[in-house]
């Protein structure tokens, strides 16, 4: 999502957190029902050779799906400048000059089919982040070939997609307004919809298995206000492959594509209507997430609500998203190391799809943007020891339903899959010498990456954890 818009957005976000947020549960157990296995990379602006080039290490590390930025054409700005902020713009990939593969950042359409045809070599998964929602800001960039297609400009945004929304709670302005200064299209144009579906088809061809819709929620549902141009909100009954356009229907059943939406959670948006087509981002869990790694306390969120309407076993849960990163640098400040602690925590739960973005290569806390290269592979913290065992921890135990402990002090988290494994979690930045109860059995754990030993003896765990770090534990 782009830059200007997300400001005004979170603001709203941490208003509304702050006054509906529950105190933390000690230790709950959950539903035993099958989690899943699905661990996701967001390549966030690797070029398409580059993810190509690291898809064994991606395999390896125990990613099931890689996710793409835009593939889209798209605007060309500071005279084709490829520096992620500066000269160049990453988010210039998330302004549509047409639906056809392919732009300046990322590569050809040959090098994402290429792409797409080792990852699924590999049984490597490639989603495609898509945004059907508006265009370039400026409009002279658009291609001829799009408003061919839609029979004239006049016919590509809504009747109400040059104007601003002020109030994004009010449904209306959501899904028909323009939204940060990106003109709206009119989704559910017949001519656009078709246009656009050749786009979605042709990237399945490629080999692509799935996608990311961004600003879901600003493409209204079918029971939602109209705008005057649309005759009925369908598009996405039509992008689902629920019902054909012109003649042209979801080229791959939707049940055997992997489809989620950037749905951020707010004031009267219909979590459950969008549920019905897709699997939902859970946004305020990521916020719920990032204050208690960074206050160090576990007990400062509730972690075991979802904070979501949406059954867990469809969202995607993340510590930090590119738009966290990236716009008003929301979760940028945040140590490595301490990241990697919440992807352990969310990773070894047994619910949610878990989504690691890959910051950019060189980055630091004084240096967000790191080597500032579009097109180049983000840092090493994606293949980490520590992220590669609990990937591996996660597939080993898809079948075995978690408990969460929370010790008395909040410094450490214990989440047990089953009854012979577990992850412990130390929050803490001191050494600490840890006793927490449990309900795995008793006996001797060994860490997957220190090879540590770790003892259960009637019903309590005890360990020395050295600051900020965390045991993938199996017996």
């Amino acid at each position: 999502m782009l830059f200007m818009l997300s400001i005004i957005k979170r603001v709203a976000l941490v208003a509304t957190l702050a006054v509906t947020l529950s105190p933390c549960v000690h230790g709950a157990e959950t539903s035993t029902a099958v989690g899943n296995q699905e661990i996701i990379l967001h390549a966030w602006s690797w070029s398409f050779n580059t993810i190509r080039e690291h898809l064994p290490e991606i395999k390896e590390a125990g990613y099931t799906i890689v996710q793409t930025s835009p593939i889209n054409e798209c605007y060309v700005g500071d005279n084709g400048g490829r520096q992620l902020f500066g000269n160049g713009k990453w988010y210039y990939h998330y302004q549509p000059t047409d639906w056809t593969i392919g732009n300046y950042q990322l590569g050809t359409r040959d090098e994402f089919k290429a792409m797409c045809t080792e990852a699924n070599r590999l049984g490597v998964r490639v989603i495609v982040d898509v945004l059907p929602n508006h265009t370039v800001i400026d409009r002279s960039q658009i291609n001829a070939r799009l408003d061919s297609a839609v029979r004239g400009r006049e016919n590509l945004f809504h009747a109400n997609g040059l104007w601003p929304i002020k109030d994004y709670n009010d449904r209306y302005q959501c899904t028909t307004g323009e939204m940060g200064t990106l003109p709206d299209v009119n989704t559910e144009n017949p001519d656009f919809q078709h246009y656009y579906m050749l786009y979605v088809n042709d990237v399945l061809a490629c080999g692509a298995r799935g996608f990311r819709y961004d600003t879901a929620k600003h493409i209204g549902l079918p029971d939602e206000p109209r705008d005057p141009k649309s005759p009925q909100n369908d598009f996405w009954d039509v992008a689902m492959g629920r019902k054909a356009v012109q003649g042209v229907r979801l080229a791959i059943p939707r049940d055997q594509l992997f489809i989620y939406g950037e749905v951020l959670q707010d004031r009267n948006v219909p979590e459950q209507g969008y549920a019905e087509y897709m699997d939902l981002t859970a946004s305020n869990y990521g916020w719920v997430l990032r204050n208690v790694l960074n206050k160090h306390n576990a007990k400062a969120e509730d972690l075991l609500s979802w904070h979501h309407s949406v059954n867990p076993a469809h969202l995607v849960t993340w510590v930090e998203s590119h738009d966290t990163y990236c716009n008003a640098h929301e979760s940028a400040s945040m140590p490595d190391e301490l990241v990697r602690l919440g992807w352990v925590f969310l990773t070894a739960r047994q619910y949610g799809t878990p989504l690691f973005y890959s910051r950019p290569h060189g980055s630091t806390r004084q240096n967000y943007w790191g080597d500032n290269e579009i097109g180049k592979v983000g840092n090493d913290e994606f293949k980490h020891p520590l992220v590669r065992a609990v990937n591996e921890f996660r597939r080993a135990h898809v079948n075995d339903p978690e408990h969460l402990v929370i010790s008395d002090n909040g410094k450490q988290i214990v989440v047990e899959r089953g009854k012979r494994a577990a992850v412990v979690i130390n929050l803490d930045e001191q050494t600490a010498e840890v006793s927490i109860p449990v309900t795995i059995q008793d006996g001797k754990y060994r860490d997957a990456v220190t090879k540590a030993q770790v003892r259960v003896k009637k019903g309590t765990l005890t360990a020395t954890m050295q600051p900020m770090s965390a045991y993938i534990l199996s017996r």
